[in-house]
């Protein structure tokens, strides 16, 4: 059971004092009786809510995925930048979704946001090894022996030694690379590169597990998961 106000909230129907003021002008019922509190408790699996007319329909979970831009942070708040939450529209901040994981402040590219907090424990847990594909612009080209130091799993600085990674070089362009990670590390693409003495100077997340960047979504935008891709997440 919940509150009726925090209920049509979470669904987009306004604002607390905006249902507050729907509530007192008769406009919203429960099993077909007129509410008199907005605060009263209700089941929206189950009681039948109707607000100026439209019936709700209830979800509990939300599931986006956003082309996250670059300057953004992977965040619910933060004082000074723009966070990822910041970018959505009303009608989702109201689920109060989370990101999944996180991508730097200068990263752009694929970023789950849901409010399921079991299924984003699942995906970020060390054990589930997700693979996460980056597409990335070097300073200096690569080479097999970056291939081989990427298999084999780099010691980067701090001393911690990584996963195995995928590391796949450009025909047209060897300074254009892709690489496969399974674990998420502070800075770890950046930081597996410095360590074969390369720099990164564009860093594109194109993939997490079986998600791939939509490519009509441009830099900013969102869209809801289809059935399909949250199934697919779900039975990681």
């Amino acid at each position: 059971m919940e509150r009726l106000d925090k209920i049509l909230g979470n669904m987009g129907y306004g604002s607390r004092k905006e249902i507050k003021e729907s509530v007192r002008k008769g406009l919203v019922t429960v099993n077909g009786i007129v509410a008199k509190d907005p605060g009263m408790k209700a089941d929206p699996e189950k009681d039948v809510i109707v607000i100026d007319g439209e019936e709700i329909v209830y979800r509990k979970y939300i599931y986006l995925l956003m082309n996250k831009p670059a300057g953004v942070v992977s965040a619910t708040f933060d004082n000074h930048d723009t966070t990822v939450v910041d970018l959505l529209p009303f009608d989702y901040k109201s689920f109060e979704p989370f990101p999944v994981g996180r991508l730097d402040k200068d990263t752009v590219g694929l970023l789950l946001l849901t409010n399921d907090g079991e299924l984003n424990h699942r995906l970020l847990a060390p054990k589930s090894h997700v693979d996460k594909v980056y597409y990335v612009n070097l300073e200096n080209e690569a080479d097999e022996s970056d291939i081989e130091a990427f298999r084999k799993g780099l010691e980067i600085d701090g001393g911690y030694r990584c996963m195995p990674a995928d590391l796949v070089i450009s025909e047209d362009d060897r300074k254009e690379v892709h690489v496969t990670i399974r674990e998420g590390k502070f800075h770890q693409v950046k930081r597996m590169f410095k360590a074969r003495g390369n720099e990164v100077t564009f860093l594109q997340r194109v993939s997490f597990g079986p998600i791939v960047l939509d490519e009509d979504l441009d830099e900013g935008e969102i869209r809801e998961l289809t059935d399909e891709e949250i199934n697919m997440l779900q039975n990681l």
